[in-house]
């Protein structure tokens, strides 16, 4: 089954869009990547672009902050493919649930101010909780470690309760809902921490969180154009967000629903060059003192001490070197700050499930060689996408290997593999996708969710024998895959 992002607000499809292919998109004018040779330069440009065409990427911004200054800022693509508007530097895109990094740093604002204590419970803050939710602490509702019910139905992408188009009711209605782990338990993204956080918010400042953020972070950060804002708000250089249509066939409008009581999770429009004025003035002191950042960027831990997959507002992306903080948010738009090597990258697109977030580690690669060797898989995979352009996808490995070899780069991880492989399912290229499917098996034999996806692959090319075949060893790894036991139940009744 594929890698999936976790929803992040409900959107509504519209008719289809028609449009030329995302490939024909070409970069704005604009600096050579400092610090950077030019075949280096081409390389990443060529790459991005590269990206953008498999993954049908309309239109993109690309910003990268290196020791406090910006040395890459690109603009690549259409911002609106219905007017055939260009990615301009003044282009504003929707970044989702990274708004939840916003809601983190003004957290700390207030602890900063003495106003709140991140190891507080709840409910000395907020009144007329139900009892089990007022132990929960503050940073267990910024590290998603609550154990509170979801308000959001992350099934059906609807707020909870009989009347999801009602705010008031679903807020009620969770509240009657039974909590689903002991506070600090376990970790599960889940929006009802953020609707709580922003009433703290408003309740220790004394603003609505929205005129907090305004004057705490964009005012302060010089984000001029930046703000809040959905579908039904008039935005000024809003680029227009899309999903692709089926089979991967143009393109369908996405209509952006971000409720104002859930802003602290969601809504903030903004461009690559304000969010990078935003991490500058962040990491220069001028936001929230170094010790509160470096608190802010520390992962979380569970109750038995193990690491939490988020910091404060922040998702942790914890390994032994080059550990990044980042802010992603509804497969479109996603930053990564890299604390020990004075790094930052930014990448914002209108497409929903593009996933940039994917992308970040290889574009820091060009600027930390050694993270190039911890995390070039997807360079190792690009550059296999354009071997199989002329060679055909037979013997996969074998030309993935030499590759390997000729640059020097680690294989591309499960994900990104599978990520792959169901980007050719959508476009009907079956055979193409078991080839790549088939080769993420073979990199990580021990995988339920790889088999899964072979087998799903399999299916979908008529092999029903293989498919059977790989669904049940998804099942010996990983009894608990109700994908591949129903799967495997559809096809025995054939």
């Amino acid at each position: 089954m594929p890698f999936r992002t976790p929803p992040v607000l409900r959107v509504f499809l519209l008719a289809a869009v028609l449009a030329g292919p995302a490939a024909a998109a070409q970069p704005a004018a604009s600096a050579t990547p400092a610090g950077l040779a030019a075949e280096a330069s081409q390389q990443l440009v060529d790459f991005l672009q590269d990206e953008m065409r498999e993954r049908q990427i309309p239109g993109m911004q690309v910003a990268v902050i290196r020791q406090g200054k910006v040395v890459l800022a690109r603009n690549f693509g259409v911002a609106s493919l219905q007017y055939g508007v260009p990615v301009t530097q003044a282009s504003l895109f929707s970044i989702n649930s990274a708004t939840k990094a916003f809601t983190g740093v003004a957290v700390m604002q207030l602890v900063q101010q003495g106003k709140v204590d991140l190891g507080a419970p709840i409910g000395q803050y907020l009144t007329g909780l139900p009892p089990a939710w007022q132990a929960v602490t503050v940073t267990q509702l910024l590290s998603h470690t609550s154990g509170l019910p979801d308000v959001l139905d992350q099934r059906s992408g609807k707020l909870v309760g009989p009347q999801p188009d009602d705010p008031v009711a679903a807020w009620q209605a969770v509240q009657a809902l039974p909590v689903e782990a002991p506070p600090g338990q376990r970790y599960r993204y889940n929006q009802s921490n953020y609707v709580l956080l922003a009433q703290l918010i408003e309740r220790q400042s004394g603003q609505s969180y929205v005129d907090f953020i305004q004057r705490g972070q964009f005012d302060a950060a010089g984000m001029a154009h930046s703000g809040f804002g959905d579908a039904k708000d008039v935005v000024i250089n809003k680029a227009s967000s899309y999903v692709l249509g089926a089979g991967g066939k143009g393109y369908r409008n996405v209509i952006e629903d971000f409720p104002l009581f859930m802003r602290a999770g969601a809504g903030i429009n903004s461009n690559a060059g304000e969010l990078a004025g935003w991490l500058v003035a962040l990491q220069s002191g001028r936001l929230l003192a170094p010790a509160s950042v470096q608190r802010l960027w520390q992962a979380s831990s569970l109750n038995n001490g193990k690491p939490a997959p988020w910091a404060l507002g922040w998702p942790a992306i914890g390994r032994a070197a080059h550990r990044a903080v980042a802010g992603i948010g509804g497969g479109r738009s996603a930053f990564y700050v890299y604390p020990d090597d004075d790094l930052a990258v930014i990448i914002l697109s209108n497409l929903a499930g593009g996933q940039p977030e994917q992308l970040i580690d290889t574009v820091a690669s060009f600027y930390l060689p050694a993270l190039r060797q911890q995390r070039g898989g997807a360079y190792a995979m690009q550059l296999l996408r354009q071997e199989l352009a002329s060679t055909g996808y037979e013997g996969l490995d074998a030309k993935l290997a030499a590759i390997r070899q000729r640059h020097g780069l680690p294989g591309p991880d499960e994900g990104d593999l599978n990520a792959w492989g169901y980007r050719l399912l959508a476009q009907q290229r079956t055979k193409q996708a078991v080839a790549v499917l088939q080769l993420a098996v073979q990199l990580a034999p021990g995988s339920a969710n790889g088999h899964d996806s072979l087998a799903e692959a399999h299916e979908a090319d008529g092999a029903t024998a293989l498919a059977v075949a790989h669904y049940r060893r998804s099942l010996e790894l990983d009894p608990g895959n109700t994908h591949a036991a129903e799967r495997l139940r559809s096809l025995a009744a054939r």
